[in-house]
């Protein structure tokens, strides 16, 4: 039986970096990964911000090469020696630092540590959870953060920045779904009615939050969800309420943080870092049981574009200038 696969291929020479799909073999992966100790065979993935950065080579993404990009995949276990999983069961990765420095989920099959996976929620194909991917997840994560820190709907509005972005779009859905009043930040107004279709009740020019702003502003907010950084940060900070939330999870528009300590010293705002790339397992499994509950499957399809493998490198740089509305899956079958 053949062994051969589909994957993208990343690989660095003295010309530079190139992106290509290329044949591989179970003998490429034993060489490249073999500290993994479960093959799955991906039915799906997904372009997210940082695949786009390293399939278009636009940041040092990757640390070891050649890789196969993808930090997202799911599908199901051809093989293990991991005791949490056997031959048949289906599964999730996120993050973990596979796309990095562990050859990734763009491909026909990964080979990954079975302490990386998480069991498929019966209630979601491997292409939904791939719509959801490391976005969604993150997203899950920044409202679990909203949750724990109580913040509730009686308390007021939340804001979503990055609105019409991965992350920002399930943010939208899953607060909506729970019953917050949503404000949506976006730079493309002609994204307005998606936005709306998903939950969100205001639509706010993201030009009003992207320039740098006064320490303490008038107080609005009772919780945001910022993918952005740099001055939206900034900003939110400087318009919640007392003690109000701010979960950050992104860097779309930089990595800096213009801001001073006013909010936080005269209004007690909380500022919540999310990570998802090396989150513990028993909070990832959590917010994967959640969306497999708590996530409207048809906002989903809303918000979701399918694309073989093929295409996989063309979309890199459209995710990276902000041209991708919702979330990309890639059938890596197709």
């Amino acid at each position: 039986m053949s062994t051969a696969f589909r994957a993208l291929l990343l690989e660095k020479n003295d010309a530079g970096v190139s992106a290509s799909l290329r044949e591989l073999t179970d003998a490429d992966l034993a060489t490249h990964a073999g500290d993994g100790d479960v093959v799955v065979r991906i039915a799906h993935s997904t372009i997210n911000y940082k695949d786009g950065l390293a399939i278009a080579n636009k940041s040092p993404v990757v640390r070891k090469w050649p890789m196969v990009p993808g930090i997202d995949g799911a599908g199901t276990v051809e093989s293990s020696t991991h005791a949490g999983f056997k031959a048949g069961d289906k599964v999730v990765l996120n993050g973990w630092g596979v796309g990095e420095t562990h050859w990734g989920c763009l491909a026909g099959k990964a080979r990954l540590k079975g302490d990386w996976l998480v069991p498929l929620p019966a209630s979601l194909s491997t292409k939904q959870a791939m719509a959801i991917g490391t976005a969604g997840y993150t997203a899950m994560l920044c409202v679990m953060a909203l949750h724990a820190q109580g913040v509730k709907p009686a308390d007021g509005e939340v804001l979503v920045t990055g609105a019409a972005g991965g992350v920002g779009s399930v943010a939208i859905a899953l607060l909506s779904g729970l019953g917050y009043r949503v404000a949506a930040s976006t730079g493309r107004a002609s994204e307005s009615d998606y936005l709306k279709a998903l939950g969100a009740g205001e639509i706010i020019d993201r030009a009003t939050l992207s320039a740098p702003g006064k320490p303490l502003q008038k107080e609005r907010w009772a919780g945001v969800v910022d993918a952005v950084g740099s001055h939206t940060l900034a900003n939110a900070c400087a318009q919640m309420r007392y003690r109000g939330v701010v979960a950050a999870c992104g860097l779309a528009q930089g990595m800096d943080f213009p801001a001073s300590v006013a909010p936080f010293i005269l209004r007690g705002v909380r500022l919540i870092g999310i990570d998802s790339v090396m989150c513990p397992q028993a909070e990832r499994r959590v917010a994967w049981e959640r969306l497999g509950k708590e996530l409207d499957l048809a906002k989903l399809d809303a918000m979701t574009t399918q694309i073989g493998l093929a295409q996989a490198i063309d979309a890199a740089p459209r995710i990276l200038a902000g041209q991708v509305r919702g979330r990309l899956v890639v059938d890596v079958a197709a």
